[in-house]
């Protein structure tokens, strides 16, 4: 993944400097995710129908807590 992409850190991420969450950028074919504590470290891709699928499964009421 480029320098040049367009990062951003979670909402959850907390108060200071919001270091302890993840950082998604979205592209046309994919969505990168990194650790914002190590982010020159290797990042995931998924396709973004996947990703949307993940996402909207943990925004889900019916999920099954652990």
């Amino acid at each position: 993944m480029s320098a040049r992409n367009n990062w951003r850190k979670s909402s959850y991420s907390g108060g200071g400097d919001g270091n302890a969450c993840v950082e998604i950028s979205t592209h046309p074919t994919r969505i990168a995710i990194r650790d914002s504590k190590t982010p020159a470290r290797a990042t995931l891709t998924f396709p973004p129908r996947p990703f949307t699928a993940f996402l909207e499964a943990l925004k889900s009421p019916h999920r099954t807590p652990r």
